[in-house]
């Protein structure tokens, strides 16, 4: 299992989407699977149970897809490091990549943002500093390789963590192209 984790707009669930593309694998973003089993937003639902139902949500949810023996690219929320419980299997039983984008940068994308609730705060820009100080060093525990996201394009993020996995061997360099990827010329 690839496992994405980092803060909200990190990346996660658009580089992960293209990554399990890339590489012929079911993608799953573990926020919409939780939608889909609670069937409504998670906004709601924090509103309604609070964080601590969330993550006790979220929790399940993380152990449900670990045990599935099949490889797969897990998008994760933003969140789902802050049980030490849930650091522990995401490390032990994936490949953990941290997408680590910078509080400005991710403000930048996530400024007109409505759907995360952990922002729907008078200060967004304070709220994702404060969430970044706070989460930073539990997504460096649990992750294997840190990749800066910066400015990167989709596409290139997409690049910089296939070639991390290929040259790290956990993915064959040569797994099986999407459509529309070109294809490597042959001398």
């Amino acid at each position: 299992m690839i496992v994405l984790v980092g803060m909200p707009g990190s990346g996660k669930s658009s580089a992960g989407r293209q990554v399990a593309r890339r590489f012929g694998l079911p993608f799953i973003d573990s926020d919409h699977l939780i939608e889909s089993d609670i069937g409504m937003p998670i906004k709601d639902y924090f509103a309604q149970q609070g964080e601590e139902a969330f993550r006790d949500l979220e929790t399940a949810i993380l152990r449900r897809i670990a045990e599935d023996p099949r490889q797969c690219v897990l998008s994760t929320g933003g969140g789902s490091v802050l049980r030490p419980e849930n650091r522990a299997l995401l490390r032990e039983k994936g490949t953990v990549l941290y997408l680590r984008a910078s509080p400005d940068e991710i403000y930048r994308r996530l400024r007109h943002d409505t759907k995360r609730p952990l922002l729907q705060v008078a200060d967004p820009r304070a709220k994702l500093q404060e969430l970044f100080q706070a989460r930073d060093p539990l997504y460096r525990e649990t992750a294997h390789f840190v990749i800066d996201t910066g400015r990167s394009s989709v596409q290139g993020l997409v690049h910089h963590i296939a070639m991390q996995l290929e040259v790290a061997g956990i993915l064959p360099a040569r797994a099986r192209r999407a459509p529309g990827d070109k294809a490597e010329r042959q001398s």
